[in-house]
């Protein structure tokens, strides 16, 4: 169970932000198992409208919905069967009024016209809280799948990354505010001078423009991104306004916070409105027995078998059945430096600092973390210590058992707020404006003023 932690609790500067993730099944490979569980919930649309409701009643800044462009006959339950991201976020925006919609979407195998084209009408439709959460695709048999002859090197995947978000967000730019006069009098719609093509040739894209949607309330979607390897970080602080990061220990989450603030402020960026986020996997009772039974229960979901495949895709996919479970965990390192590369080495690093046998990563992989375990405000305690010790700005909520999202909103939530951690109701209507993020100027109005 979580340790107590306790500050004398006033109305801090920062609050703490708060994202649930769309899973499903669920995020492993067994929790279709558990006895309340739909196994048909990762294509069912009630289940997502239900859950985007309790999260909105809980006054998340946002929903996000993870994404994979590649699936083998192992892969999980939720992997193998579910909605595109866009898709789904689409329809939960005409069912929702604040929340967030934040959708995984790779630069890998997608091209920028369209990816900036989806997303402004998803932050149309939504009015304003459309974030794009920008992944580069770690599975090399994503390549197969769009007629690729190899998956991009990692280095260059980022490569790749930085010129498709720069591309994106210039044709995000296409439209000045004011470009749209809509004069019925004098009979003009546009103003000429302020649509704008982007005409970019680089090394991997080349976009014309403009793009064939105007600019929404929060001027452009908010980038996220989950870069832990070196590139990825670069990436993440020259680009990302949010940072996913896996939180597998206060440490580790507190020197990534402390580096990742680090480099975005030497680039000039504002750190400090710049939020990281680690995941989290609650587990909360109404009491302490009930928090450990449920425990129990998440714990027995967890198959040897589900958890070698679960950590095998760290390392692109590879085998882990051909080794001694009860053996030093092996030296794989070479299949996770082209493919989830900051993963990886976490996983090998602690196996080898620790000496884990291959069973017991894998098994620690796949279960939740008993620091999260708890009553309503013994897991506001852990959220507490994580974000006023320099570790978080807040989380990204993964749900480990049917109704653990209701569990944390009756709660979790009600203790962060009593606090002064967490809002008590939504004070705008924008993504951007629930993370304290500003609108950003039109690159193209900008020029124009700085001309002037």
């Amino acid at each position: 169970m979580s340790a107590t932690y306790s500050t004398t609790h006033g109305t801090p500067q920062r609050q703490i932000k708060l994202g649930f993730i769309l899973h499903g099944v669920g995020p492993g490979w067994g929790d279709w198992r558990h006895p309340d569980a739909d196994p048909c919930a990762s294509t069912d649309i009630d289940f997502y409208l239900r859950q985007a409701r309790v999260a909105e009643a809980g006054k998340f800044d946002f929903l996000f919905v993870a994404d994979s462009v590649h699936i083998t006959e192992k892969s999980s339950p939720h992997y193998l069967n579910r909605f595109e991201p866009l898709t789904i976020l689409s329809a939960i925006a005409t069912a929702t009024t604040h929340i967030g919609l934040v959708a995984t979407l790779t630069v890998s195998y997608s091209e920028p016209y369209t990816v900036a084209r989806q997303f402004a009408s998803l932050d149309h439709i939504s009015r304003g809280r459309a974030g794009w959460n920008v992944v580069t695709s770690w599975l090399s048999g994503s390549a197969e799948n769009y007629g690729k002859p190899v998956h991009p090197p990692h280095e260059v995947r980022y490569r790749i990354a930085a010129e498709h978000v720069q591309t994106v967000q210039g044709l995000w730019d296409s439209w000045e505010d004011d470009a749209l006069v809509r004069d019925k009098a004098s009979g003009q719609f546009l103003d000429p001078s302020k649509l704008h093509a982007l005409n970019h040739h680089g090394d991997f894209f080349s976009v014309r423009g403009p793009l064939n949607i105007s600019r929404s309330p929060q001027g452009q979607p908010v980038i996220f991104q989950a870069g832990a390897s070196e590139d990825g970080r670069n990436f993440s602080a020259r680009y990302a306004e949010a940072f996913f990061t896996e939180g597998s220990s206060f440490d580790s989450s507190q020197a990534y916070y402390a580096d990742i603030k680090q480099r975005a402020a030497a680039l000039g960026r504002p750190a400090h409105k710049l939020g990281v986020l680690p995941a989290l996997r609650a587990i909360v009772g109404r009491s302490e027995e009930e928090a450990r039974r449920l425990y129990g229960e998440a714990l027995a979901l967890v198959r040897i078998e589900d958890a070698l495949v679960a950590l095998a895709r760290s390392f692109n996919e590879h085998d882990l059945g051909q080794y001694g479970l009860d053996e030093p965990f092996p030296d794989i390192a070479r299949f996770g430096a082209e493919s989830n590369r900051s993963a990886s080495e976490r996983i090998m690093r602690t196996a080898r600092e620790e000496g884990l046998t291959l069973r017991q990563a894998a098994l620690r992989h796949a279960s939740p973390r008993l620091e999260f375990v708890g009553t309503g405000v013994q897991v506001a305690d852990a959220i507490e210590r994580w974000f006023v010790g320099g570790a978080a700005d807040g989380f990204i909520l993964f749900e480990s058992l049917p109704r653990q999202l209701d569990a944390f909103v009756a709660e979790v939530v009600p203790v962060l707020q009593q606090r002064g951690l967490f809002r008590r109701d939504y004070e705008h209507r924008t993504l951007r404006g629930h993370l304290g993020l500003d609108v950003p100027e039109n690159r193209n109005t900008a020029a124009r003023r700085q001309a002037a």
